[in-house]
């Protein structure tokens, strides 16, 4: 009776491994969506038929670092525990270190500095209410045209974790000096993705992701120098600091000094635009 007890829950635990690694493979593949085929800025919803918990793991190493993604499910009243996970080096997520619900919203912006380096996938759960309080047209009306439940612009609950762009609350952005301000710490971010970006994730989690994303500019200003020198073969010059943009991004180390790579990011944009032979 004891073993047949014993293998039983063995076999439970080892199932719930299974769907545990299952599922976090399979939310990897539900994002490809939201990278691909969706407009930036519109917001879909994932649903689970019991309360589970997304872990956001994040690793810079390596040429591109990896997104990681851990999924626990509460069965009985307890939690599955699994060191099974999925990875993936094209995605970026941006959420708490772990997530909890059973129902989940997705949205996507693109991010650019200055060509598109990739979309950022932001995640929540249904659990939580943001509240965007007082904040610029452009910002309300994106909010309002994601439709997304637990986004608000206005008429905000008691249960609302409020976003303000004056005023001291639980969140507050200052537009003008690029900077989130939660928990007692000061994130920078450059452009709208990576504001929502430093308003939905732990910290920890978008100083890696924001170095990812440098290796992965890196990558493209390069692959973009070379074709550079390929129109030049044709005729056509192209004399853009990309080498000077791939370095700053290679070589960064916190979100503090992001603007520097977002100032050359500016002017390798402007004279890309002015030129007449556009590499992108």
């Amino acid at each position: 009776f004891f073993f047949s007890i014993y293998f039983s829950t063995q076999l439970i635990g080892t199932q719930e491994t299974i769907q545990d690694a299952k599922t976090s493979k399979e939310i990897g593949i539900l994002l490809n969506p939201l990278e691909t085929g969706f407009e930036s800025g519109k917001s879909n919803y994932l649903s689970f038929p019991s309360e589970t918990r997304i872990y956001n793991l994040c690793n810079e190493d390596g040429e591109f670092g990896r997104q990681i993604i851990k999924v626990s499910q509460k069965n009985f009243g307890e939690w599955s525990e699994t060191n099974i996970n999925s990875g993936f080096s094209n995605k970026y997520i941006f959420s708490d270190e772990f997530t909890e619900g059973e129902e989940f919203y997705i949205f996507s912006k693109q991010f650019s500095m200055p060509f598109k380096v990739t979309d950022l996938i932001f995640i929540t759960s249904s659990n939580e209410e943001y509240c965007f309080v007082d904040s610029p047209d452009e910002i309300k009306e994106e909010i309002l045209f994601l439709n997304q439940k637990n986004l608000l612009a206005e008429n905000c609950s008691e249960k609302s974790i409020e976003v303000c762009f004056s005023g001291s609350c639980e969140i507050k952005v200052n537009l003008a000096t690029n900077q989130v301000f939660k928990k007692g710490e000061a994130i920078s971010f450059e452009g709208d993705a990576l504001m929502y970006a430093a308003i939905f994730s732990e910290e920890e989690i978008y100083e890696c992701q924001v170095k990812r994303l440098m290796k992965r500019l890196n990558n493209l200003a390069i692959l973009y120098n070379d074709k550079s020198k390929f129109i030049l073969k044709k005729g056509c010059e192209s004399n853009l600091n990309l080498l000077g943009l791939a370095t700053l991004a290679e070589n960064l180390q916190s979100s503090k000094v992001i603007r520097s790579v977002s100032s050359i990011a500016e002017e390798v944009g402007r004279e890309n635009d002015l030129g007449e032979c556009k590499l992108w």
